[in-house]
């Protein structure tokens, strides 16, 4: 690809009337637009698991669960499980991680399994896993590590 099609597939929809479209969208859009239609399956001290049909509007190029849906979806049930264990806040990453080991397609029931490692004073670690509801397959593994915001004894 050469570099002028390259800068128009990132810049695709700016200095066009998409652009006014997009920037009315509303604020905190990102998280329903990847959470919708997921349903908490279990939800205990430290431990979620959830479920969701893969939807059309996350798949990629190839058809598949776009890779950054599921990274989002470590961030988003990572975050919740922290909550789940009484924390005050879910705090801000500090690192994520993926490995992608399979794809899941449109329909597809997926399972999202959230356990939290460790809720400290200042640090939560959580490991997820996405996998094929129907056979267990992991489609993914993801570590997410976040900073809890330590309120000021001021």
């Amino acid at each position: 690809m050469d570099l002028e099609s390259v800068k128009r597939l990132l810049e695709n929809g700016q200095g066009t009337e998409n652009e006014s479209s997009i920037n009315s969208l509303p604020t905190r859009l990102f998280d329903p637009f990847i959470l919708q239609g997921l349903h908490v399956d279990l939800v205990e001290p430290g431990r979620l698991i959830c479920s969701m049909k893969v939807p059309p509007r996350l798949l990629n190029n190839g058809n598949f669960l776009h890779g950054g849906a599921m990274a989002s979806l470590v961030d988003l049930v990572g975050s919740a499980a922290i909550f789940s264990t009484g924390a005050p806040n879910s705090g801000v990453s500090v690192e994520i991680n993926v490995s992608y080991l399979d794809a899941a397609y449109a329909d597809e029931e997926i399972e999202i399994e959230c356990k939290v490692l460790r809720v400290g004073k200042s640090v939560g670690v959580v490991s997820v896993e996405i996998r094929k509801k129907k056979t267990g397959k992991i489609i993914a593994q993801g570590r997410h590590t976040k900073y809890l915001l330590v309120r000021s004894k001021i």
